[in-house]
């Protein structure tokens, strides 16, 4: 099997508080975070995962969350050397750094850029502080344009994450917020609709005032049609970018590459062998902190993903690519042939949800808008025997 692209994601699983919606590993703090302790637990990890690829070259770093520029410059950059030290650099390597307006400060995102980190994501959600007040985030509206304002002036690329479908929001409200969003210059756009995920207080307290079905679609369109004037292209199904600006990072993911994990509760997957495997580090940030003194190592389970759920993992990240993925990933990155999946293929094909494989794997324009019935209808059924992660 062909050598995989490589990425790294490291995870920071603290947060000034818990946003009612959030399903990720995160933890509001009560204290200081325990940020020595981290740094160390962390560059464990990265001796114990780099010794795993055979000095294969890293192409991205992602920072996640948590909140993660809770963290100081200086820790950051030392987890960077450590990192690089570990698992040599693509000498263009993307390094991503998840922020949060209510922990900005100029400063700090100017050290941030000396630290090493590439590429800003804020986690604006909404500019209006109504909405902002419903999805219990810690910002204000001022604090998420400052924010956003410097992010501009300090880096040549960053993202703006916001949500759609906000508890009473408007299309008129959206539109105001989009143009809010572009007045920053913003180089790429997460527009992401608000979903009440399980095990979050949203879903057992849903709040009121949610936008219907039709009103949600006519968001979707909103996003689709204004970011495609502003010269961004929707290039996955939540992500648009300016000209060559795509998150390395994200696009690693969805084709299907490798990328190791640092951090508790962060999983990753790596082709050894030519037999692709996930593994999941220990979840309790308490415990991950201690599991290399207690156990020699920071991953509590390994195991070989079964050729009969391959192809569904594969597609259903390959899918979410406007542009899809080249024909050939399939085999580079899977190790099976397609003929596995040519029947279900065809079907839809003849349905016309999909392009010829021969060409790229991907869906036609309706097979996109209706890429969730794709997936769940055909590929899972015929494919699938169990639930995948998130």
């Amino acid at each position: 099997m062909k050598e995989l692209p490589l990425s790294l994601y490291i995870h920071w699983p603290w947060c000034l508080k818990k946003c009612p919606y959030c399903d990720f590993n995160s933890h509001g703090l009560r204290g200081p975070a325990p940020e020595a302790l981290y740094e160390a637990a962390i560059i464990e990890g990265l001796k114990e995962q780099g010794a795993r690829v055979q000095r294969r070259k890293l192409k991205s770093i992602f920072f996640g969350g948590g909140t993660p520029s809770l963290m100081a410059p200086d820790t950051i950059g030392r987890i960077i050397e450590a990192a690089d030290r570990s698992i040599p650099f693509h000498e263009n390597i993307e390094i991503t750094l998840e922020a949060n307006p209510g922990t900005f400060e100029e400063q700090k995102f100017k050290d941030f850029r000396k630290a090493g980190v590439t590429r800003l994501s804020i986690g604006i959600q909404s500019f209006d502080d109504s909405k902002l007040k419903a999805l219990g985030r810690v910002h204000n509206s001022q604090e998420a344009k400052r924010a956003a304002e410097s992010a501009g002036k300090i880096f040549e690329n960053f993202n703006l994450d916001l949500m759609f479908g906000l508890p009473g929001q408007t299309i008129q409200e959206l539109d105001e917020e989009l143009e809010t969003a572009f007045s920053f210059g913003s180089t790429h756009l997460s527009c992401y609709q608000l979903t009440l995920e399980p095990n979050t207080y949203f879903a057992k307290f849903p709040p009121k005032g949610m936008p219907d079905d039709d009103v949600l679609s006519d968001m979707s369109d909103l996003v689709r049609d204004k970011t495609a004037a502003r010269g961004f292209d929707h290039y996955e199904v939540s992500a648009y970018a300016k000209e060559g600006l795509r998150c390395r990072h994200n696009l690693n993911y969805w084709e299907f590459g490798d990328y190791l994990a640092v951090g508790p509760g962060a999983h990753g997957k790596l082709t050894l062998q030519s037999i692709p495997e996930r593994f999941y580090n220990y979840r309790d940030p308490a415990r991950w902190l201690l599991s290399f003194k207690e156990h020699k190592t920071q991953i509590a389970e390994r195991k070989p993903i079964s050729p009969e759920d391959l192809p569904f993992e594969f597609m259903l990240n390959a899918l979410r690519l406007r542009e899809g993925v080249p024909f050939e990933f399939y085999t580079e990155r899977t190790g099976l042939d397609f003929d596995v999946i040519e029947p279900i293929w065809t079907e839809l094909r003849e349905k016309g949800l999909v392009c010829d494989h021969l060409k790229r794997i991907k869906t036609t324009e309706k097979g996109w808008l209706f890429l969730n019935e794709v997936l769940e209808a055909r590929l899972s059924s015929a494919l699938v025997h169990e639930d995948l992660l998130h």
